[in-house]
């Protein structure tokens, strides 16, 4: 088994970044769901709308307008949801990154 020693020059404190990771994790996960769930609500207006005739008597650019903006807030969630899962990722890559570099110098010491 290979002895794990803090090294001084470590300017992280590796239980942070590791909570900082799941906390990114969860928070994505809670922001696809509000956002499903906004998406959601929004088809349902959307449908209720065209049942109760309030769409009647509107142009092509209003039909387009309402729409584009029935898949604009949902995009923004999945981006949310990329991006924190992104960062959580490479947080990880480079605690692995620096775990590999101190490994390596070490083995470099012995021989």
């Amino acid at each position: 088994m290979e002895k794990k020693e803090n090294f001084l020059g470590t300017y992280f404190s590796k239980e942070t970044i590791l909570r900082i990771t799941k906390v990114a994790k969860i928070l994505s996960w809670v922001v696809v769901g509000i956002y499903a769930s906004q998406w959601i609500f929004q088809v349902a207006s959307f449908f209720l709308q065209i049942i109760r005739g309030y769409w009647f008597g509107m142009g092509l650019t209003d039909y387009a307008n309402t729409i584009i903006a029935l898949f604009e807030m949902p995009l923004r969630g999945v981006v949310y949801f990329v991006v924190l899962q992104a960062v959580a990722q490479v947080l990880l890559m480079f605690m692995d990154i620096e775990d590999n570099t101190r490994r390596a110098a070490r083995e470099a010491e012995k021989k």
